[in-house]
């Protein structure tokens, strides 16, 4: 089923949570930039052009035809209290049929992080693919050793369940990742983090 047109958003607490627009470029760019050492060493290596408007300008035709197409909803994080870009999160590769599945992935900038903003986001945007979109199966993917990021899954109902090899090139290099999953209606209860 195709998404509406319409200007999507999730509100929590203290943040809207909606699809990046052209405008954002400015702010985004000098987050990104400012945050570099500290996201760099979690994320795929930046292209050339990561921080350019062309290539921004191409992340917001993704995320607006992906939204369309009903395949993911990319996010940004944006403070209600003065408009600051904070982050991003995505549900990506939704599937469905059988599967009703998709992947979430985020980030947020270094003077936000461990403040429970990525938490509120990420709460909010389980319990809409829960609800909403009829998701049965959020799956996650971290470095080990990311512990913030392992305590943010945890704390929202992720459930550790294993470890894929290879699974992502991360800062240049093929890494391991420990892979999460949030079932809707969940019984499994608390399961021992490896």
């Amino acid at each position: 089923m195709l998404a509406s047109r319409r200007r999507f958003r999730l509100d929590t607490e203290r943040m809207v949570l909606r699809l990046p627009e052209h405008s954002d470029f400015r702010m985004w760019t000098a987050l990104r930039a400012s945050s570099a050492a500290f996201l760099v060493p979690w994320e795929p290596t930046w292209s050339e052009d990561h921080l350019h408007r062309r290539a921004f300008t191409g992340r917001v035709q993704w995320a607006a035809r992906v939204r369309q197409q009903g395949t993911g909803l990319p996010l940004f994080l944006v403070r209600r209290a003065d408009d600051q870009l904070l982050g991003a999160i995505t549900l990506d590769n939704i599937r469905r049929g059988p599967a009703q599945v998709g992947t979430v992935g985020y980030w947020i900038g270094e003077p936000f992080a461990r403040h429970g903003y990525m938490r509120e986001a990420l709460n909010a945007v389980v319990h809409h693919a829960f609800t909403e979109l009829d998701i049965s199966r959020i799956e996650a993917a971290c470095l080990p050793e990311n512990a913030a990021s392992r305590a943010v899954l945890e704390k929202c109902g992720f459930k550790y369940e294993g470890v894929a090899q290879s699974y992502l090139q991360i800062n240049g290099r093929w890494r391991n990742h420990v892979l999460y999953a949030n079932l809707r209606g969940d019984r499994r209860g608390r399961t021992d983090v490896g």
